[in-house]
């Protein structure tokens, strides 16, 4: 099961048996606005609080990958998520609404491959038989905590990204239908000194190439093992940052296969979202939404997620510290394929 030095491979590939997605208005608006299960026309989800709505996205996500197969909260044997506010609250009190044994975890936005890469694990080795992994955030109640209150209307520099408001769960099994997790390379803390928070993609970045190199040394396989390489959400500062790290470890992805799901989720030239999207929810609503609907349909084959966070808090910018980041790549497959 381990192998090398950061990955592990899974004996009995866990199966994703279901997912589901909710957005907000803005997401509902983008490129992929179909592969979403639902979209609230509103952003404060006829809630009194940002921190409320941003729960109840995750109660409705958790909800539906449930109704989805008619399977109930009893049948759960753990539930593993995070999210950006302090405490992961959005988490601890929707896992209070979904009443399963609880792990929370905290990577910023690498949670959603966090919270799956951990789920796998556990039906892997026989300590459950079905798990949710999940992870929310909110356009304003990570403006609130991170930056400035919505009220105030700061302007952002282009570097800036728009936080993804947004659920998204996974129900992971040891049988049945669906896309497997072949792998997860759990990924180093990785810091070069970044100090902006406006520019969290130029941050990210050299943890996406770490993670990504531990990822191909540990399997032995390359890009042409995949379809698809998707980095969580380094947007448009952040790839090519990617790619030029990469290229000086002689990894070329080809045209096309390195993409981002801060980039898929908006259309960045009619939508005002700055360099694209982040938050825990960019990479969880793009892969559970969009691209499990094209690994099903056979489009994809094997796609290889790698989440990126960000680790900073609103304590350590504001003492000059550093923003220290990290990323964790999941492998996922079509069943079946070789």
């Amino acid at each position: 099961m381990y192998t090398g030095k950061q990955t592990w491979v899974f004996a009995k590939p866990p199966v994703i048996v279901s997912h589901a997605t909710i957005v907000g208005p803005d997401e509902g608006e983008g490129p992929i606005a179909e592969d979403f299960d639902y979209i609230y026309s509103e952003l404060d989800i006829g809630e009194k609080s940002w921190e409320k709505a941003e729960r109840k996205l995750l109660e409705h996500a958790a909800q539906s990958a449930l109704e989805k197969i008619n399977m109930t909260q009893e049948q759960l044997q753990f539930y593993v998520g995070g999210d950006l506010l302090n405490q992961i609250i959005s988490n601890t009190f929707a896992a209070r609404t979904l009443g399963v044994p609880y792990l929370g975890v905290f990577g910023a936005c690498s949670t959603s491959m966090e919270a799956l890469a951990l789920a796998a694990l556990m039906v892997d080795s026989g300590a459950a038989d079905n798990v949710m992994a999940g992870t929310s955030s909110h356009n304003c109640t990570a403006e609130k905590q991170f930056r400035y209150p919505t009220e105030y209307g700061a302007q952002k520099p282009p570097t800036a990204q728009y936080t993804v408001t947004g659920a998204a769960t996974a129900i992971v099994a040891a049988v049945g239908e669906g896309p497997i997790v072949e792998c997860a390379t759990i990924g180093k803390v990785v810091d070069l000194g970044i100090t902006d928070p406006f520019n969290m993609g130029a941050a990210m970045a050299p943890a996406a190439a770490d993670t990504i190199k531990a990822h191909f040394n540990d399997t032995g396989r390359t890009p042409n093992d995949y379809d698809l390489i998707v980095t969580g959400d380094l947007a448009s500062v952040g790839i090519p940052i990617l790619e030029e790290l990469l290229a000086k470890s002689n990894i070329q992805c080809g045209q096309g296969k390195l993409q981002d799901c801060g980039l898929m989720v908006y259309d960045i030239g009619s939508q005002n979202v700055q360099a694209g999207g982040s938050g825990c929810a960019c990479s969880a609503v793009v892969t559970y939404g969009h691209l499990l609907k094209k690994v099903v349909s056979g489009e994809y084959n094997r796609i290889l997620v790698i989440a990126t966070g960000a680790l900073l808090s609103p304590l350590t910018y504001q003492q000059g510290e550093s923003i220290p980041c990290i990323a964790h790549a999941v492998s996922i497959a079509r069943q079946g394929v070789k």
